[in-house]
C-alpha cells in the first residue's frame, strides 16, 4: 500500500495536484495526516464533544447530505428541529412553549449573536418609538466573557461594558451593576458556566439587581443567558437553581448542543421567551428551491445532520439518561478537583460542582523552579491537553489551569490522569535549577 504511486511521492501542499489519485490513496494520505493531531478524547481544554455512540455515528453518515436551510426539500428535518427547540423551551421553563420561538444554529456563538441582535433591535424600536436617539448602544457583561460576545460588540457596533471579576467577585453577580447600566443598555449577559473556570453566574441575583435599578430609574433591562454549557447541566443536576425563563427578565437563552448537549460539532440553540421577544424584522421570508420559509440565522446553508443527532439523543437518553450522563461527568470532575486540591502544589479556584469544569492555580511560594505552563508541557508528553492561561483583566497576574470533564472521560481515565499529574509534579519538584521561562506564552483561546 505505502509503495504505490501517490503514497511513495509527496503531493503538493499548497496547490491543486495535476492528476487524480485512487480514492484509497487519497483516503490513506488524509487519514495518516490526521493521525498527527492529538487524541481528541484526551483534549481536556475543549468543551466540545468528542464522543458519540455507534448508532449516532451511523445516523450522522446517513444524513450528512441534508441542508438545514432547505426546509421545503427536507420538511421532516425541519419538523424535528422545531420539536427539539420546543423540548428545550420546556426544559428551560418557558411560560408557554406554544408562544415561544427558537432555532438551531451552527454553535452557541451564532446563537449568542442572534440573542444580542434581538436585544439591540428591541432597544432600537423602543427608543425610536419614544423619539430618542439610537446611537451608542451598550451591553453589560463580565470581563470573563467568552470571545463570541467581544465579536458581537465589535461586529454590530455595540459598546461592551465589562464588569471586572476579582477575588471577591469571581463572577458577574450584580454588584455595582448600577454604575454600568444606563438608558443605552440593550441588555446584560449572564453566563451559566464561565469559560475560564466553569462557575455559574447567579442569574437570579443579577435579575434582582436589575429589578432594583428599574425601581430607582425606570430602566427595564433584559437578560440573555449564555448557557453554552450550563443550560444542559443545570436542569438535570441543579433543578432547583433559578436561572432560566422562571425569571421574567430573562428574554432569551442560548446553548451549545455540541458541548453538554452531547452532539458532535457544530450545533447550537437559541430560544426566546415569547414571539414578541424576537423582533419580526429580524425574520426573513426566504424563497429557496421553490419553497418559502422563515429564516432568522446568520448562516444560510448548514448541516442538518446534527439536528437529527440532537433528536436522537433526546429520544435515546430522555431526562433520566441525561441526568446519568451529566452526573457521572460531574462525579469525575469532583474526584479530580479533590485529588488536585489535596496536592500541596495547588490551590483550587473552584471544584466542578457547577458545570463539570474546574481550575486551579499554583500555591503561592510553593516553588521557584516551575510554573503551570511547564506542567502543561509535561502533560502534553503523555497526550493530555490541559491549558495554562492568565485570568482576565484585573487578575492577569494569576495563571490557572483548567480541566473540562466531558462524556467519555471515565473514572478509570481520570485515575490515569492523576498518576500522570503526580508524576509530572514529582519530576518538576526534583529539578535542581529553575525551568527556562523564555517564550512561555498561552496559545489557548476561550
Amino acid at each position: 500500500m505505502f509503495a504505490r504511486v501517490g503514497e511513495s511521492i509527496d503531493f503538493p501542499l499548497d496547490q491543486l495536484p495535476q492528476h487524480e489519485s485512487l480514492p484509497e490513496t487519497a483516503y490513506q494520505i488524509v487519514h495518516d495526516e490526521a493521525m498527527l493531531d492529538g487524541n481528541a478524547r484526551l483534549n481536556l481544554a475543549t468543551f466540545v464533544g468528542t464522543w458519540m455512540d455507534p448508532f449516532a455515528q451511523k445516523l450522522y453518515a446517513e444524513t450528512a447530505d441534508k441542508n438545514m436551510v432547505d426546509k421545503d426539500e427536507y420538511p421532516q428535518t425541519a419538523a424535528i428541529e422545531t420539536r427539539c427547540w420546543k423540548m428545550l423551551a420546556s426544559l428551560w421553563n418557558a411560560p408557554d412553549t406554544a408562544n415561544a420561538i427558537g432555532t438551531s444554529t451552527i454553535g452557541s456563538s451564532e446563537a449568542c449573536m442572534l440573542g444580542g441582535l434581538a436585544m439591540k433591535r428591541r432597544w432600537q424600536h423602543a427608543r425610536r418609538a419614544a423619539g430618542l436617539s439610537t446611537e451608542k448602544p451598550n451591553l453589560v457583561l463580565s470581563s470573563a466573557v467568552q470571545v463570541c460576545w467581544e465579536k458581537f460588540c465589535n461586529y454590530w457596533d455595540v459598546e461592551a461594558r465589562y464588569v471586572p471579576i476579582s477575588l471577591e467577585h469571581k463572577v458577574l453577580d450584580g454588584h455595582d451593576l448600577d454604575t454600568y447600566v444606563d438608558e443605552n443598555t440593550i441588555g446584560v449577559v449572564a453566563i451559566m458556566g464561565v469559560t475560564y473556570t466553569g462557575m455559574y453566574e447567579p442569574v437570579a441575583e443579577i435579575a434582582a439587581a436589575l429589578d432594583r435599578i428599574q425601581a430607582a430609574t425606570g430602566l427595564d433591562v433584559p437578560i440573555h443567558v449564555d448557557g453554552a454549557s450550563g443550560a444542559m447541566i443545570a436542569p438535570f443536576l441543579q433543578p432547583d437553581l433559578v436561572w432560566d425563563f422562571r425569571l421574567e427578565r430573562v428574554v432569551s437563552i442560548s446553548t451549545s448542543a455540541h458541548k453538554y448537549g452531547l452532539v458532535y460539532p457544530g450545533l447550537g440553540w437559541v430560544i426566546w421567551r415569547t414571539l414578541d421577544d424576537l423582533p419580526a424584522d429580524l425574520v426573513f421570508d426566504v424563497t429557496y428551491l421553490g419553497g418559502h420559509m422563515p429564516s432568522f440565522a446568520l448562516n444560510f446553508s448548514r448541516p442538518g445532520a446534527q439536528v437529527l443527532l440532537q433528536y436522537f439523543l433526546f429520544l435515546r437518553l430522555g431526562w433520566d439518561g441525561y441526568y446519568k450522563v451529566q452526573k457521572t461527568t460531574q462525579d469525575v470532575a469532583v474526584y479530580l478537583s479533590g485529588r488536585i486540591g489535596a496536592m500541596p502544589a495547588f490551590d483550587l479556584w473552584n471544584d466542578g460542582t457547577d458545570i463539570p469544569v474546574f481550575a486551579w492555580q499554583l500555591t503561592a511560594g510553593y516553588t521557584d523552579k516551575w510554573n503551570l505552563y511547564h506542567l502543561s508541557e509535561r502533560l502534553r508528553l503523555k497526550g493530555w491537553l490541559i491549558p495554562a492561561y492568565p485570568m482576565p483583566d484585573d487578575l492577569t497576574d494569576i495563571v490557572v489551569q483548567r480541566i473540562v470533564v466531558r462524556n467519555g472521560l471515565s473514572l478509570n481515565l481520570a485515575e490515569s490522569l492523576m498518576n500522570d499529574i503526580t508524576e509530572a509534579v514529582d519530576y518538576l519538584d526534583a529539578l535542581e535549577s529553575p525551568m527556562p521561562t523564555e517564550g512561555l506564552v498561552s496559545t489557548f483561546t476561550h
